[in-house]
């Protein structure tokens, strides 16, 4: 009997870019002799099956998983049935919702455009949901449906109901009260950048930050509110908790001689003014928020990138921490179109129409929304500008075609050009900081 060969096999890779015409016409031209393979060296536990620096994997591995250091954490809601859920505005939703209960579950499909029933969503599931839910026992609310698009929702909680996938474990922790989570994606697409991280305030859809498959975006809150029961009073303090690994947190305390106060919330400046050494949750994730638009750090951990949500390095040193905290913060507060920045218009809107949207175009600085009216001074980076999947100042008007602009459209279109010019300088800035 022949001895079993044990030897594994050898493995060569190749990457082809281009346009799907120039893959074939490569291929036309060329054959397993031909092509100029890369040997790979697959090693434990990954066995990558494209070239890795493994030195630099070592060394990305020296930090810490944002999957570890937020306990709770969870990919978006999923409604299977946007249209019919999310909606402008509460009056929207409400008067959605209202007329579906009038309905039998057929002429309700025919109504609503619902389509067939699958195995998580069905229209007498849904309605069974809201006529226990609506409109006392669950809450109209703000959604972050696309980056700068919040929208409107009745949420239940319920699984296979109104919503299919509520993600009640997380989405709560914004119903509660006041929180601000990260948004990632866990993987992205191959031969493209890491662009893959934003922030909310609010419980967010599954598509918010890429709405391709493979990149559905995960949540991570920074606080925790406890259950709630029915003995609490109105007008009770429930008091929040950050959703930290403690042990994680202590370590990058300790990483610049610092200690972690979880009770210290954003006014956490006046104990720096007075020399006591503390950090906030708020800093933690504000550091986490500028690395992770750091250009350099982006480029160098790609490859790591694109399979796993982010390790995040340790901090250098405490003055490199709080470099990092002011422009995270900076980042936070625009992305979320707090920061009194985003007010500072740099464009304009001078000609006067019925401000309906057909098809925007930039042609040299303006962005036109039909054949006379448009936004001018746009920059080009901000036209072009991509988070995640999208490009938010093209997918924001293109999402509202055939809508007329409204006032405060107009003003809420001028905050997105800022919020990501900003971005950009704002990026451009961390990137003179030496973070490891």
């Amino acid at each position: 009997m022949a001895k079993q060969n044990t030897k594994l096999a050898e493995v060569y890779h190749f990457d082809l870019y281009g346009k799907r015409e120039e893959k074939y016409d490569f291929l036309l031209n060329n054959s397993i002799d031909s092509i100029n393979w890369n040997k790979l060296n697959p090693e434990e536990p990954m066995f990558f099956f494209t070239n890795k620096d493994f030195d630099l994997k070592k060394e990305y591995d020296k930090g810490f998983s944002v999957n570890e250091l937020f306990m709770v954490n969870n990919v978006g809601i999923v409604t299977a049935r946007d249209g019919f859920t999310i909606h402008n505005s509460k009056q929207e939703v409400e008067n959605t919702i209202v007329e579906f209960l009038k309905l039998d579950d057929e002429e309700a499909r025919i109504k609503f455009n619902l389509g067939k029933d699958v195995r998580d969503w069905q229209v007498n599931f849904a309605k069974k949901d809201l006529q226990k839910h609506f409109p006392n026992e669950g809450v109209f609310t703000k959604i972050s449906y696309r980056p700068f698009d919040n929208k409107w929702t009745f949420y239940t909680g319920k699984s296979k109901g109104f919503h299919c996938y509520p993600r009640a474990d997380v989405m709560q922790h914004f119903l509660k009260g006041e929180n601000v989570g990260l948004t990632l994606c866990k993987q992205f697409k191959t031969g493209e950048n890491y662009v893959h991280a934003f922030i909310t305030n609010k419980i967010i859809e599954s598509s918010y930050v890429s709405n391709r498959t493979s990149e559905i975006t995960s949540t991570f809150p920074l606080y925790l509110y406890p259950e709630t029961t029915p003995q609490q009073t109105i007008g009770q303090t429930i008091e929040r908790t950050p959703n930290l690994n403690t042990e994680i947190t202590l370590k990058i305390a300790r990483s610049i001689r610092y200690m972690y106060d979880a009770k210290v919330s954003s006014v956490y400046f006046s104990y720096r003014d007075t020399g006591v050494t503390l950090i906030a949750p708020i800093d933690i994730l504000d550091y986490i928020y500028a690395v992770l638009h750091s250009p350099t750090y982006r480029e160098k951990y790609k490859e790591f990138l694109k399979i796993d949500f982010p390790i995040i390095p340790y901090p250098k040193n405490k003055a490199t921490f709080w470099q990092l905290v002011k422009l995270g913060g900076e980042l936070r507060q625009i992305h979320l179109l707090e920061s009194p920045t985003v007010e500072k218009y740099i464009t304009q809107y001078p000609i006067d129409g019925d401000n309906v949207i057909i098809k925007p175009n930039y042609q040299n600085s303006k962005v036109y929304i039909n054949d006379t009216q448009y936004f001018d001074n746009v920059p080009e980076i901000a036209w072009n500008f991509y988070i995640g999947g999208y490009q938010p100042a093209q997918k924001w008007l293109k999402d509202r075609k055939d809508r007329k602009l409204e006032f405060d459209d107009i003003l809420h279109y001028q905050k997105i050009i800022v919020a990501l010019s900003e971005t950009d300088r704002l990026m451009k800035e961390i990137d003179n900081i030496e973070i490891e």
